[in-house]
């Protein structure tokens, strides 16, 4: 079994200076967010359910990693909790279909219907693509565009605001370290 996390989800998991994202319905900070991603991901560990990271979100966690993009990513591929997957040809089968669908529903209003840059709209179909492909239960984000997408593809999506509050908003972080790799003392374990 597995799930996919798009860049909303995997930066605050990752950057301890992220600010907290805002509940849709409540349009407030989501209260104790990282230590509701920390404990869904060490749940989903501990039931071997593997996260998957499609390639699109992977590369806007290395533009905001800057520099460390490296460590980052040698850090996300050594984890036996997350699997990267790429736009693939399967992924962009995927992508035509949806688009196809799509050009179909607008007719000729589709000039008008566009309310993101066609290159985020790309974006976020090859994120969703690539979780539909890998046959992933959830896709969880916090983007609209990439939910919006989900769930007309019919894939169940989840953002942050619908993890539970652990019982311990003091839980301990998963088995990484949140400093950043450049900033780790030699100390610090692997």
């Amino acid at each position: 079994m597995s799930v996919a996390f798009d860049a909303t989800i995997l930066l605050p998991l990752f950057f301890p200076n992220i600010p907290a994202p805002k509940d849709p319905t409540t349009n407030k900070p989501i209260e104790h967010f990282r230590e509701r991603i920390d404990s869904f991901v060490n749940e989903l560990d501990k039931n071997h359910t593997k996260v998957i990271i499609p390639t699109p979100a992977l590369s806007e966690i290395l533009v905001y990693a800057e520099d460390a993009g490296p460590e980052y990513f040698e850090q996300i591929r050594r984890s036996r909790a997350f699997r990267i997957e790429p736009f693939d040809d399967r992924a962009a089968a995927e992508v035509a279909i949806m688009i196809r669908t799509d050009l179909r529903k607008l007719g000729r209003k589709r000039g008008r219907q566009v309310l993101d840059t066609w290159a985020k709209v790309k974006f976020d179909r090859q994120i969703v693509a690539i979780a539909k492909v890998n046959g992933v239960t959830a896709l969880y984000s916090d983007d609209k565009g990439v939910r919006s997408f989900a769930d007309s593809s019919h894939l169940a999506t989840f953002g942050i605001a619908d993890l539970p509050l652990p019982a311990s908003a003091s839980q301990m972080p998963l088995d990484f370290n949140r400093q950043s790799p450049q900033k780790r003392s030699r100390d610090t374990p692997e």
